[in-house]
């Protein structure tokens, strides 16, 4: 084989290579966001379906007019009573059980409901448009069950880093101060908590 040919034999090859490494290289970015979608389906909470039978059985029917029929409560009622004197903790949902909010988001806007500037766990929180008073809302639904907890606002002006207002009943909250977490840890055998 001559040096031309040889040259033209080189060529053709490293042409031929391009393209191979360029469809390897796709292929290996498609195989890995598969894997990356997998991760995510595999976060997102598995939601919780019951019958309106059900859940009547484990909710107070104040909880089940606001979280499966979208109600509101009243404002400045005993539940923002409560929450305005609540310290450190976590507020979970009322019908599963289900982590949404705590306290280091926790604001008062003086607006008669207990607010929070985020949710802690965004996962656990989604939103969709509510027309029920013949304008778009932005609703607050529990990703779990799908209760209806409140709506969010935004642009209010709130010194808050989000400027977001999560307007939520505080019906369908359950709160677990911080402390009833450090005390079942002490209570566990074993374990020694070393004050900080």
């Amino acid at each position: 084989m001559n040096k031309r040919n040889f040259s033209l034999l080189l060529l053709f090859t490293s042409l031929l290579g391009i393209p191979v490494f360029v469809c390897y290289e796709i292929l290996n970015k498609l195989d890995a966001k598969s894997v990356n979608t997998t991760q995510v389906v595999q976060n997102k909470p598995q939601p919780i379906k019951k019958t309106p039978e059900e859940w009547k059985k484990v909710l107070t029917a104040e909880q089940y007019r606001i979280l499966r029929e979208a109600g509101t409560e009243a404002p400045n009622g005993k539940a923002y009573q409560e929450f305005k004197h609540q310290g450190a903790g976590t507020y979970f949902c009322a019908g599963c059980d289900t982590e949404l909010f705590s306290s280091k988001e926790k604001f008062d806007s003086r607006c008669g409901w207990p607010s929070f500037y985020d949710p802690s766990k965004a996962k656990n929180v989604t939103t969709t448009v509510d027309w029920h008073l013949g304008y778009p809302r932005t609703e607050v639904r529990c990703a779990v069950c799908d209760g209806h907890l409140g709506h969010v606002f935004t642009g209010e002006g709130f010194d808050t880093p989000t400027d977001k207002r999560y307007c939520i009943n505080g019906t369908v909250l359950k709160f677990v101060p911080a402390e009833a977490s450090v005390k079942s840890l002490k209570d566990k055998p074993g374990h020694t908590h070393k004050a900080k």
